[in-house]
């Protein structure tokens, strides 16, 4: 049986129960997914648990990503880069990875029916979740700029993924926002999402709450996050598959 669990806070929203069980009934696996809050803090406790438990892995949403990096014993490639862990599975070690930035990159490549190479694509925040998109369109010759408030993170975020402060004109073409739902937008800003051609909420359902602020379309992150499902449950499968083969 493949034992699955969303941790995080809050979580009663979540569609990745319903996208998980239907993954496993797709692929015909006796399983279960279950959605579990977890608090700020608790993160490290939760994940032993669930290893503990027999659990097969886990998926990580805020605000514990950063947590799980740091209980993570063997980490991916993705997940160092975005110093951040969405997705665990329970082998020899904890093994953390991000499916965040494959979610957002795929998302943004379906809308536009081409790659985003050579795009100019903003990020609104610089947060677990900004930093594995960061690092998906670094890998993939994006052109990236980076929004928030304290500039000391905007420069560290530049720095680390060869993104561009956001610029006072000519905005970005494509804007992925990953700030919270309740965030209240600078004027100036909200006044340049006006201009861009696609806005994209990584929030969905009734925390997607941009287009409030916005007097034009914003994107939900529903294809975000089925794109980040899909590739987390094929990193467990493929783990899996690995300790059988052993």
């Amino acid at each position: 049986m493949m034992r699955l669990a969303l941790i995080g806070d809050p979580v009663e929203h979540s569609a990745s129960p319903t996208l998980h069980r239907g993954f496993l009934d797709e692929a015909g696996i006796d399983g279960e997914y279950l959605a579990i809050r977890v608090a700020r803090g608790d993160g490290a406790r939760a994940i032993r648990r669930l290893r503990a438990d027999g659990f097969t892995g886990c998926n990580v949403t805020y605000p514990l990503k950063e947590e799980a990096f740091e209980v993570s014993e063997a980490r991916s490639d993705e997940a160092r880069r975005a110093q951040a862990v969405n997705t665990i599975f329970f082998g020899r070690e904890i093994l953390g990875t991000t499916t965040d930035g494959v979610g957002a990159r795929t998302a943004i490549e379906t809308l536009l029916d081409e790659p985003v190479a050579l795009k100019r694509i903003g990020v609104l925040g610089y947060g677990a979740t900004a930093r594995a998109i960061f690092a998906a369109l670094q890998e993939n010759d994006a052109y990236a700029f980076v929004w928030g408030r304290d500039a000391q993170r905007v420069s560290e975020t530049c720095r680390r993924f060869e993104a561009k402060p956001w610029p006072d004109s000519n905005p970005p073409e494509i804007v992925v926002s990953t700030l919270p739902p309740d965030v209240r937008l600078p004027a100036e800003l909200a006044a340049q999402l006006e201009r861009v051609d696609v806005v994209i909420d990584a929030n969905y359902g009734s925390r997607c709450m941009l287009a409030k602020q916005l007097s034009r379309e914003v994107i939900p992150g529903d294809a975000m996050l089925e794109a980040q499902a899909r590739a987390s449950f094929d990193f467990w499968l493929a783990h899996l598959d690995r300790v059988a083969n052993d």
